[in-house]
Order: C-alpha cells, then sequence, then structure tokens
C-alpha cells in the first residue's frame, strides 16, 4: 500500500510543478445545472394538441406528449412509443393495431390507459378546428380500445398512417383533464412525454424539465430546458447577440445564416438539407379575385424565385418549382417546365383570357416578421411592376393570421410548410387534399383520387408516378405557386452537446438530446 500512495504522492508533485492543475485531470463535482436556453421564432398556437397544426406547438408537443409511435433520429421508420407494438392486420392497410405499454404515466400520476388513446383521437375528430390535425386523418372511421389493445379502422387503404401516427396529431391526453368538445383552456399540460411543464408564459418562454416517471422508446430524458419565443428574427439575432440563448433554430436572419461558417470554433454550427418549403398560396373560393385559374397561372408565369433567393434570403434557400422538395419520392419540376421563366406577355394573354379588368386588386397578407416582410416587398414588386395586379399588403400576428386564411380574409398569402413526417403524402393531402389546412377552398376529384392512390402502396416506391401526376395537376390548377426550400440551420454555444440531433425533418424537436458539455 505505501508504494502505491508514494506514486500518486508523485503523480501530483509533476503535474503541480508542471503547472498542470489537477482539477483539470480529475472528474469535477460542480456539473452545470441551468436550464438549456433555446430560442425560436416558431410561436405555440395552443397547448391542447387538438388545437394546433403548425411547427411551433408540434415541436413542444413532442417533448410534452407521447405518441403511440415516433421516430428515431434520422430514422424513415417510426417505431413504438407508448405503444408496446403496432401492426397493421391483414393485407388491406384498413386496420391498424397497436398494444399499449403497462407501464405510462401522465405527469399528473394518473396511469395512461388505452380508453385515453380513443378519447384523445375521437376529441380531436370531433372538435376538428380550423388550424388543427384533423385534415391528416380524412379516412379514419373509427378507434376502439379493448383492455392495452387500441384498433383504429380506416375506411380506404394508408400505408402512411403509422407515420401519422408519430406526429403531433397522436398526443395521447388525459380524457379525465380534457374536455371533450372543446380545447383545454388556461397552461396546464398533462401528457406522459420525456418532459414535463413547469411554467409557460404566452408567446415569451416555456420552461421544461425532465420527466422521470417517462417511460418508452427514449432511454434518457434529458437536461431542463427553457425555451424563449421571439416574433421575429431580428429578435431572435438580439437575443443571441446578448448570450440570452444557448441554442438557435428557426430562424435567425438570412443575412446572418448566410454569415456562418461550421469551422468556427466560437460556435456549433449544424447546417443540413432540409424539407421546409414556403408557397404563394391563393383563395380559390367562387368569387374571389384569384377564383379563375388563368389569373393564378399568370401569376405562375410572373414570379421570379431568383430575388428571392439571392437578395432576400442571401441564398439560404433554394428555388421550389413543385409541392414536394427535393429529396422526396416523385418529386419534379412542373412549375419550371410550365413556367420556365417569367413571361409578362403569356400573363397578359392569360389575364386577357380570363376577361379580367387589370390592374387587378388584390389583398396579401403574411406572418409579421421582417424576413417575410422583404420576401412580400419582392413578391408585390414582381405581381405589380406589369400593371397586371394592384397588391394592398397586410402583416397579421401569426395566430390571427391562420383565423384570417382559415375564414378566406385573404386573396393571396405565404405560408411556410415543414414535413410532419418522412413520405411525400406530407405534401399532398395537408396541402391540396379536400379540407386542406390552407383553407383555400381547393378541391378536386382528381385530386383526391391521385391522393387515395399513392396511399395504398407499402413499398412508397411504387407511388412516384402518381406524385409526378399530382404535382402536374398543381402546376395546371395553381392553388398555390411554390417559392423555395430552405436549408436548417441549428447554431449552439461550444459548451452545448447534441444540437446536431435537435432537428431532422420529422416534425419532431428533441430537446433531450441537448446537454452540457
Amino acid at each position: 500500500m505505501r508504494s502505491i500512495r508514494v506514486r500518486i504522492l508523485a503523480i501530483f508533485a509533476v503535474l503541480v510543478i508542471a503547472g498542470v492543475g489537477a482539477w483539470q485531470l480529475l472528474p469535477s463535482d460542480e456539473v452545470k445545472k441551468d436550464p438549456v436556453a433555446v430560442g425560436t421564432t416558431d410561436a405555440v398556437t395552443s397547448l391542447d394538441p387538438a388545437g394546433a397544426y403548425d411547427a411551433g406547438s408540434w415541436a413542444i408537443y413532442s417533448n410534452l406528449y407521447q405518441s403511440l409511435m415516433t421516430f428515431k433520429s434520422g430514422a424513415i421508420v417510426p417505431e413504438p412509443d407508448a405503444a408496446e407494438s403496432c401492426g397493421f392486420l391483414g393485407q388491406k392497410l384498413q386496420t391498424y393495431q397497436c398494444e399499449l405499454r403497462d407501464d405510462l404515466t401522465f405527469s399528473n400520476g394518473r396511469k395512461v390507459t388505452a380508453k385515453d388513446v380513443e378519447y384523445s383521437f375521437e376529441r380531436m375528430l370531433r372538435i376538428k378546428t380550423d388550424v388543427g390535425p384533423s385534415v391528416l386523418f380524412p379516412s379514419l372511421k373509427s378507434v376502439v380500445a379493448d383492455d392495452r389493445m387500441i384498433t383504429f379502422n380506416l375506411s380506404a387503404r394508408d400505408a402512411t398512417f403509422p407515420q401519422k401516427l408519430a406526429t403531433g396529431a397522436g398526443s395521447i391526453v388525459d380524457r379525465e383533464q380534457y374536455p371533450a368538445d372543446k380545447l383545454r383552456p388556461g397552461s396546464q399540460v398533462d401528457g406522459s412525454g420525456p418532459y414535463v411543464l413547469k411554467a409557460y408564459e404566452r408567446g415569451v418562454s416555456a420552461e421544461l424539465a425532465p420527466n422521470p416517471k417517462y417511460r418508452g422508446a427514449l432511454k434518457e430524458t434529458g437536461v431542463p430546458v427553457t425555451i424563449r419565443y421571439y416574433e421575429g428574427s431580428e429578435e431572435l439575432l438580439t437575443a443571441w447577440n446578448a448570450s440570452v440563448l444557448d441554442v438557435t433554430h428557426r430562424q435567425l436572419p438570412p443575412a446572418r445564416l448566410s454569415e456562418l461558417n461550421p469551422a468556427d470554433p466560437e460556435l456549433r454550427v449544424t447546417e443540413a438539407d432540409s424539407a421546409e418549403i414556403r408557397n404563394l398560396v391563393f383563395n380559390v373560393r367562387e368569387g374571389a379575385p384569384l377564383a379563375n385559374k388563368k389569373v393564378r397561372q399568370a401569376i405562375a408565369s410572373i414570379i421570379d424565385r431568383g430575388p428571392l433567393v439571392t437578395d432576400v434570403y442571401k441564398s439560404t434557400v433554394e428555388p421550389l418549382y413543385s409541392l414536394i422538395p427535393q429529396g422526396y419520392i416523385g418529386h419534379s419540376t412542373p412549375f419550371f417546365d410550365a413556367y420556365p421563366q417569367p413571361d409578362a406577355q403569356r400573363a397578359k394573354r392569360l389575364m386577357q383570357e380570363a376577361g379580367v379588368e387589370t390592374p387587378l386588386h388584390i389583398n396579401f397578407a403574411y406572418r409579421a416578421d421582417s424576413s417575410y416582410t422583404k420576401e412580400t416587398a419582392e413578391l408585390r414588386r414582381q405581381l405589380e411592376k406589369d400593371g397586371l395586379f394592384k397588391v394592398s399588403v397586410k402583416a397579421v400576428a401569426w395566430e390571427d393570421f391562420q383565423k384570417g386564411y382559415a375564414a378566406g380574409d385573404y386573396d393571396a398569402y405565404t405560408v411556410g410548410w415543414l414535413p410532419d413526417y418522412p413520405d411525400p403524402d406530407t405534401f399532398s393531402q395537408p396541402l391540396v387534399g379536400r379540407q386542406n389546412s390552407l383553407h383555400n377552398g381547393y378541391t378536386s376529384k382528381q385530386m383526391d383520387a391521385l391522393i387515395t392512390s399513392t396511399l395504398q402502396y407499402s413499398d412508397r416506391s411504387r407511388t412516384s408516378s402518381d406524385f409526378k401526376e399530382l404535382q402536374a395537376l398543381v402546376g395546371e390548377d395553381v392553388p398555390l405557386v411554390p417559392l423555395w426550400q430552405k436549408k436548417d440551420y441549428v447554431v449552439s454555444k461550444t459548451d452545448v452537446s447534441g444540437s446536431q440531433y435537435l432537428s431532422d425533418g420529422t416534425g419532431i424537436w428533441r430537446l433531450w438530446e441537448l446537454n452540457w458539455i
């Protein structure tokens, strides 16, 4: 024993002589316990999962609530989370069954049961808010709970149903705390996800703590996190520059993003391909100024994506010529094929064929944000420069903006879109299907038939031709004009780990991956 002790003392003496602090080599008891501060411009519309279908709300749902299925980081096939197992019964893809885990507990201490799952889906479909997720389940006829077994009965084949269960629309709520026919008021959340909500100030912040009762696909539930919400990208940048934040995601201003260097030793920068897209959407309801297809085709004929990409977004986006972005099965370029370059003469001819007097007056709304203000100014310039349109512009706060376009208040409006799951279906039914989430009044029997056709194949590669035909129809009917596809940027301080796993395009925000180094 004496010889061992002498060696330890000798080693320590060498370290001191060499000027190396022994504390640098020995484990520290001072583990950082502060919450990781994450900043975003994605607003939360509702803490009740039956009441929202937007990126900000679903980001927090994936942390506070649990779904039967989930996506591991980088995966394209979902796996059980709240479920022990799931699968289709038979080959018809119309009956899907899950067995619930038997060890789940809501954050309030009540046991999660199959009846809660049944209740969660039934109330979501019953409430059916204008900005809610019921649009994802047009074929869901019934949900039946029996002991720990939950059976979903569909009216038509839907190979993507397991993926839809893994989204925020599949969030399981406590049936004793959430009203059956209306949204739950207030800021109380009773979920079984990896985090619990400790405090919430609408539009300002959310304080999340690891849920010790969580059981599911995750092995660890991370460290405390504080989410800070900002109205726009400039406000987010101000907070980042003031060192208020440890991580930013969606989204710093384009000028700042264009300056980021992944090799910067002062930052951790994750730049990844993304399927985030932005569309110029038209109100096609009868009697609306843009109800005539030829008028919409005229707009598609004069839109120039080049200035949007280079001048407005500083090349942090790429031009998009299709409803389905690059990287997804069936991607094509119908808006490039049909409208290869801005053509004012063609637009004038289409307006004449439509029989409308020019300039046609339209109102244009967008979510209030400095980046979108510049984008809107450029789109307005393009629409007005040849005298075909006169555009009145209105910037609207996010929640009011959603209500406005759902009510048909705007002739044209721009909306971003993030995939809910890694399948091209996430860009079809929710955007151009009957009763779609854009609420622009667009319906097409041919479109609905194509969407139904794409859902019948478990082998998703077999859907390519249908999706290409679907995109061509969008190029013909022009219920919207695709503008751009964006890269995904996560920026963090160097003492934060896991930021590269925060987002991967599946609609899940993995706050549990964040930790202190």
